[in-house]
């Protein structure tokens, strides 16, 4: 469920979102987000498909400028409407300048059971850089007030190779992240997308940016980091504590049906991508594509059974023109085929996109 509300748009932001404060703006967005999901769940409910939903993820933007009744009220509307699974995730993202003691135990009383805080640096500095209205302070009150309340699987959202940054403040960040104890980690390294008001301040000089090697650095620190502090790192970006991996997440790298509500949703379902009021169906290229992308993204690869069951014909045989390339990636250690599984190395994920591009069907 996407909320495109903010108080702020940061200067890297690419996403669909607006600076919006107007409660009455909100009540509009969420009646109408509810009327979709009715709407989608009639559909589905005609065309006799059958599923469970049993992960929510409700992201921004800012989902947490909201009211907390008209996030219950999202909630509520999914849970009438649809087959719930006992034991649902429900994921709520979050700006810690947005939060307070009060309006988390809402959050709990609706359903709402994982939290996802955008701390991206407890760096001021760089807080400042990307434009965010939080300070490191804000983190640190925003988390213990998530305790406070009851939350027991909460996510932090850190960021890297920023402008300006260094690798000891970026091990700072990580030190302070892993002191407080979260279920999850995710680390992202900046993207520098054209339009955003960041893209104009390295191009106009004001800032510097990053050297790749650098850039690179910042994320070998990370995955050294996070699994000596007790963190499996299972996913490029993505480190947890045993049984505490993001379920909703998992299912966009393993290539599961989810639908997607609000203004910049998308949705995958019954071989259809569904985005923008628009449907997109996908061929057999589109599905094999996709499915070794997103799986070589998860630590533990693709499964090379499973790609079998799935498609009816082994790996090799459908990449038969692309397998000398990805046998030069195994011989050079890029890419690891053992147990039944190919996967990337550790160095293969300091050049994934080249090597993700070789199962990409023409």
């Amino acid at each position: 469920m996407h909320v495109p509300f903010c108080v702020k748009k940061c200067l890297y932001c690419d996403f669909l979102s607006f600076e919006n404060e107007d409660k009455s703006a909100h009540e509009a967005y969420a009646k109408g987000l509810i009327k979709e999901i009715e709407e989608k769940a009639a559909f589905i409910e005609k065309a006799g498909m059958k599923y469970t939903v049993d992960t929510v993820f409700i992201g921004g933007g800012t989902p947490s400028i909201m009211a907390p009744a008209l996030v219950g009220d999202m909630i509520y509307a999914v849970k009438q409407t649809f087959n719930v699974d006992v034991n649902i995730e429900i994921t709520i993202e979050a700006n810690p300048g947005t939060l307070g003691e009060e309006k988390l135990k809402s959050y709990l009383s609706y359903g709402v059971n994982r939290l996802s805080i955008g701390a991206q640096s407890f760096d001021d500095r760089m807080l400042k850089t990307l434009g965010r209205i939080h300070s490191p302070l804000d983190i640190d009150r925003c988390f213990k007030a998530a305790r406070a309340s009851g939350f027991k699987n909460i996510n932090l959202d850190l960021m890297f190779a920023l402008p300006g940054q260094t690798l000891e403040t970026w091990e700072d960040t990580l030190d302070r992240a892993v002191e407080l104890c979260p279920e999850h980690i995710s680390f992202y390294s900046l993207q520098i997308e054209e339009g955003t008001k960041i893209h104009d301040l390295l191009s106009s000089g004001v800032y510097e940016g990053m050297a790749d090697e650098l850039d690179r650095e910042m994320y070998r620190l990370a995955v050294k980091k996070l699994p000596e502090a007790g963190y499996a790192h299972y996913e490029i970006s993505n480190a947890a504590k045993p049984g505490f991996e993001c379920r909703h997440n998992i299912k966009y790298w393993t290539m599961e049906e989810y639908l997607g509500f609000g203004e910049g949703a998308h949705g995958y379902i019954g071989g259809k991508r569904l985005f923008d009021g628009k449907t997109h169906e996908n061929s057999a290229s589109d599905d094999i594509s996709e499915y070794m992308f997103t799986g070589l993204r998860m630590m533990r690869g693709i499964n090379l059974s499973d790609f079998e069951r799935r498609f009816k014909k082994p790996v090799r045989e459908i990449y038969h023109k692309e397998w000398p390339a990805v046998e030069r990636y195994i011989k050079d250690g890029f890419l690891i085929m053992e147990s039944g599984n190919i996967r990337l190395s550790e160095k293969g994920i300091d050049i994934s996109n080249r090597i993700m591009s070789e199962f990409i069907l023409q």
